[in-house]
């Protein structure tokens, strides 16, 4: 084992003359990064093994050998696991203690006199000050922290590794040779079985004795499966599909059948099942190898469900076995574990195998860690439920019931929220102002999201509406508006928004927080030679465009600064005629800012490009086709909010 804390100006291993041997990658720095990673070394290993650039293996029928192996099989699939494994554990160290993008490199590397030919992985991030954690399992037993497998699991599995610093980059990296995976383990050949226990030690110590029947897959699957089985639970925001997801995932690998209870929303004051200390659990999901003995047992469950002590631990408890009432039914050992996460108790997970007295203790072992994964993914699926709960009653008031009809004005309004669920963000309005025939019309993007950006939301909307019914002109309404952001009566409402964001499960932010907010605002009036009267103004906003009827376009606002920044502005507006068939288009940044790898949108005035080609639609028609135009754009949907207002003269 090696750790080089050097400064490198060269790649740690001669290259390969074949370009075709060396593979690489960008991930983003998030959660989907070591699926991403995993998927990738497996397709290139893949296309390497189709070009012949790894060998088949020397035992197998083709190469020589004795005849009983695949083609090709142990060489591949053996150095795929054991690649996958490392990276997989290095990206998410990268993820989790970085947070930057990641970069991959796969290389194969040509034997040579004194070093046989090896996969070489490399995982890169761009904290380089940031050390690569490494710390012993924590001593009380409370649960082995996620970030202290990934070096000893290198360790186990790869010849050498070590780490490379440069001022900007930090790289982790991993030699395996290859000709360890291109011969088939001969009969009394242990290196390989060891590795893999070494790998399932590090992954659940505990003592044990391994059962034969398990030896095989616990050595070679178990640590794909977790990975694998951690990607799914992660991605599902309803508990009960973890819940599910659970169930199909341990029947049959691990267990003949499972059930799976999840305790009330509200919290228990104990750790029983079943509704004896306080909120009632509910059987959330059973699962047979034998489907047709499901609705038995379920019916069985619910009448005896597990009882558990009294402690916050997630370890084996064994539970008698049910009789279902089924004749013949073969009997078994059971044992149940506490879902728990964060200290708190959210449900229970029994598993039973028939036919054995006990479950062997690797197995036990090894659906512990797996129970701690799906108690991880209920508690993030329940605070997701929490917070889009709150941010659906908060966006019901932050936004009109509906949208005015402007007499001489065909309007259309796209409005689309992110899918994070959280409030705040974009908002419109149109409603009249007064006498007069005066109407107003608004697009504004709040700084941030979540509760105080919802809070700013709230109060904006109606304080325009109350400026414009009280006379004041463009110009004065955005005057007063600013001076009520930076006034300290916010401060009374973002005490309510922390108020809000704690009761969700948010984390709460220190100290004052912004309250910036860009806004597009003008008002409207009948002309009587015909046509509309249009007055705006543009804070910090993407200006307007006017589209004419011959396709030409132009922007209708001049850029000022954002509200609640400065005190001592005095915002201006600018005064139009819209004509018969003119087009006013009004957009937020979610349009404009639209990403396409380092592209935006409205790069080279890609919006006005887009609206010149509306010319003689309806207003309807030009949002659709902005909005086609905004999709098309990249192949990734949209990540921020999006909302345009299209009003055009009649």
């Amino acid at each position: 084992m090696q750790r080089d804390t050097g400064h490198r100006s060269t790649p740690l291993y001669p290259l390969r003359d074949d370009a075709r041997s060396i593979a690489r990658t960008s991930l983003p720095g998030n959660p989907l990064a070591p699926s991403a990673a995993r998927r990738f070394v497996r397709a290139a290993l893949a296309d390497w093994t189709n070009l012949g650039l790894l060998a088949t293996c020397a035992f197998c029928p083709g190469s020589g050998g004795p005849a009983g192996c695949p083609p090709g099989k142990h060489s591949t699939d053996r150095l795929a696991d054991d690649a996958v494994l490392i990276v997989n554990e290095l990206v998410t160290n990268a993820v989790v203690h970085a947070g930057t993008t990641v970069e991959l490199l796969c290389r194969l590397e040509e034997s040579a006199e004194s070093e046989p030919a090896a996969l070489v992985i490399e995982v890169s991030d761009h904290h380089p000050a940031r050390a690569v954690r490494n710390e012993p399992h924590d001593a009380d037993h409370t649960g082995t922290p996620e970030y202290g497998r990934g070096l000893h699991l290198v360790g186990a599995l790869a010849e050498r590794w070590g780490i490379t610093y440069l001022p900007a980059l930090k790289t982790v990296w991993a030699r395996l040779p290859v000709d360890g995976w291109d011969t088939c383990p001969l009969p009394g050949s242990e290196p390989a079985l060891q590795r893999g226990l070494r790998a399932a030690e590090i992954l659940a110590p505990a003592p044990r004795r391994i059962a034969r029947e398990d030896q095989d897959w616990v050595s070679r699957g178990a640590l794909t499966f977790l990975a694998e089985a951690s990607d799914l639970l992660a991605g599902q925001l309803d508990e009960d599909m973890v819940a599910a997801l659970a169930g199909q995932l341990l029947v049959p690998r691990l267990a003949d059948w499972c059930a799976i209870w999840l305790d009330g929303e509200a919290g228990r004051s104990g750790w029983g099942t079943g509704g004896s200390a306080g909120v009632a659990s509910r059987l959330a999901r059973v699962w047979h190898s034998d489907e047709s003995r499901m609705e038995k047992l379920r019916e069985a469950l619910e009448k005896e469900p597990p009882l558990l002590p009294d402690t916050p631990r997630n370890g084996p408890v064994p539970i008698p076995w049910p009789h279902d009432g089924e004749p013949g039914a073969a009997e078994g050992t059971a044992v149940a574990y506490r879902l728990v996460a964060g200290g708190r108790g959210l449900g229970t997970l029994l598993v039973a195998r028939q036919g054995l007295a006990r479950v062997p203790d690797e197995v036990t072992a090894l659906i512990e860690d797996f129970a701690r994964r799906v108690a991880l993914a209920i508690s993030a699926a329940r605070q997701y439920t929490r917070q889009a709960t709150i941010s659906k009653v908060l966006q019901r008031g932050l936004l009109p019931g509906k949208v005015g009809e402007i007499p001489g004005i065909d309007r259309f309004l796209v409005y689309e929220p992110s899918d994070d669920g959280v409030a705040g963000g974009d908002f419109y309005d149109i409603f009249p102002a007064g006498s007069g025939g005066r109407w107003c019309f608004m697009l504004g993007d709040v700084q941030g999201s979540g509760p105080e950006a919802a809070v700013v939301t709230g109060l904006a909307r109606p304080w325009l509406r109350l400026l414009a019914r009280e006379g004041y002109q463009v110009g004065e309404v955005l005057d007063r508006l600013n001076g009520l952001l930076l006034d300290d009566a916010m401060e009374a409402a973002e005490a309510a928004a922390l108020m809000v964001a704690a009761a969700g499960g948010q984390g709460v932010p220190e100290g004052p927080q912004a309250r910036f907010l860009s806004l597009l605002y003008g008002e409207l009036v009948r002309s009587p030679q015909g046509g509309v009267r249009c007055t705006l103004a543009s804070a910090g906003h993407p200006l307007p465009l006017l589209l004419r009827p011959d396709g030409r376009v132009r922007t209708a606002a001049r850029p000022q600064v954002l509200l609640g920044v400065v005190d001592d502005v005095a915002y201006q507006s600018q005064t139009f005629d819209l004509e018969p068939g003119d087009t006013l288009l009004c957009v937020t940044d979610g349009v404009t800012e639209r990403r396409s790898g380092a592209r935006m949108f409205d790069d080279g005035d890609g919006l006005e490009r887009v609206l010149a080609g509306c010319a003689g639609l309806t207003a309807q028609g030009v949002a659709e086709r902005i909005r086609q135009a905004v999709y098309e754009f990249a192949d990734t949907p949209p990540v921020d909010d999006l909302a345009l207002l299209v009003l055009q003269a009649q």
